[in-house]
């Protein structure tokens, strides 16, 4: 079965950190770009980072920069994003999904894990 499963979600406080994995089945993980994106209480979806299939980062959004990193191991089929630094403004959903080499468009998402930063 073709599916993307985020876990490491959780309450922490603001300055703490969180890693966010991202587990593939069912599919060739190494074909697709990786995107991790969020959306927070009555915002849009955003697309926060990305990572290329040769492991480099291709996107890093202005409000994350410096804070949050995104990896993956093509091995065991995962996706990671780690978050440091983290502000009551990260809260939210956050999303894992497969893409295109370009991040765009998106092809395959996860279901989402709730990320909550107490002030």
């Amino acid at each position: 079965e073709v599916q993307l499963v985020e876990s490491g979600g959780g309450l922490v406080q603001a300055g703490g950190s969180l890693r966010l994995s991202c587990a593939a089945s069912g599919f060739t993980f190494d074909d697709y770009a990786v995107g991790w994106f969020r959306q927070a209480p009555g915002k849009e979806r955003e697309a926060i980072l990305c990572i290329t299939t040769t492991d480099s980062s291709a996107y890093i959004a202005d409000s994350v920069k410096g804070r949050f990193t995104i990896s993956r191991d093509n091995a065991k089929k995962s996706g990671y994003l780690q978050m440091n630094s983290l502000k009551p403004e990260d809260t939210g959903i956050y999303y894992c999904a497969t893409a295109v080499a370009s991040c765009d468009p998106v092809l395959r998402w996860g279901q989402g894990t709730q990320v909550t930063v107490s002030s």
